[in-house]
């Protein structure tokens, strides 16, 4: 599963450009000085794993809760399902909003990475890769999605770094020759991001329903006295 957060990532990056690649195309590199400019772009995307990292962790220990009362695969089920849905029926999600709490959050991001694009101090790459983490987009909501199948903090952070992972290659093309959004071929290969989410989709599901196909839908481990004991456990 975890090999799904790297495909997700590369093909995904293709949808990257057209959210992010601007923020990419904007960054103050040092245009003379090329290790200088390497450094800036790596510290970039350091600090957009980072981020993805911190959230990967945080919703791998969810997905530990879930995991210890025995509800890893219930979430797994639920999560392909989401996944598969929001591309077939994606009118129906576009209908809820998201709450003021969380507008005004992602205003104040928006904010903050507008005033770092205009700097160019030693930490500014770092912390606008780290502000831009946090934007909205679809396709880390996926990822999100899958770390919190992962049923640890650990492996959860992971996922989401894969995943951030994958989206370096184009971003950085990005970065040094400018946006080329409009190429033919992001086009057709933007057209099988659908594919790929449902194609995860359906073996997080898999995953989840436990058919006993090695790899793909393990049997269940978890029983109802190991649920019991951690149950148990907990008011010890």
């Amino acid at each position: 599963m975890l090999l799904s957060a790297l495909i997700l990532g590369l093909l995904g990056s293709f949808h990257c450009i057209g959210m992010c690649g601007p923020i990419a195309f904007m960054l103050p590199l040092n245009r003379k000085n090329k290790l200088k400019q390497f450094f800036q772009i790596s510290s970039y995307h350091l600090g957009r794993l980072f981020t993805y990292s911190l959230i990967g962790l945080l919703f791998g220990l969810l997905g530990k809760g879930f995991y210890l009362f025995g509800f890893q695969q219930t979430i797994s089920v639920i999560v392909g399902l989401l996944m598969i849905f929001i591309i077939l029926l994606p009118k129906v999600f576009k209908r809820f909003h998201l709450t003021n709490f969380i507008n005004k959050f992602f205003i104040k991001i928006k904010s903050n990475l507008g005033k770092e694009l205009i700097k160019k101090e030693n930490d500014t790459f770092f912390t606008i890769g780290f502000l831009n983490g946090f934007l909205p987009c679809g396709l880390v909501y996926m990822a999100v999605f899958g770390a919190l199948t992962m049923g640890n903090a650990l492996q959860g952070s992971l996922y989401m770094f894969l995943f951030g992972l994958g989206t370096i290659p184009l971003m950085t093309v990005v970065a040094y020759v400018g946006n080329f959004s409009n190429l033919f071929w992001r086009a057709k290969i933007q057209k099988i991001i659908p594919y790929i989410v449902v194609f995860i989709g359906v073996l997080f599901l898999l995953r989840g329903l436990g058919l006993g196909i090695p790899f793909i839908s393990p049997e269940s481990t978890v029983t109802l006295s190991h649920i019991k004991n951690t149950f148990v456990g907990c008011f010890r």
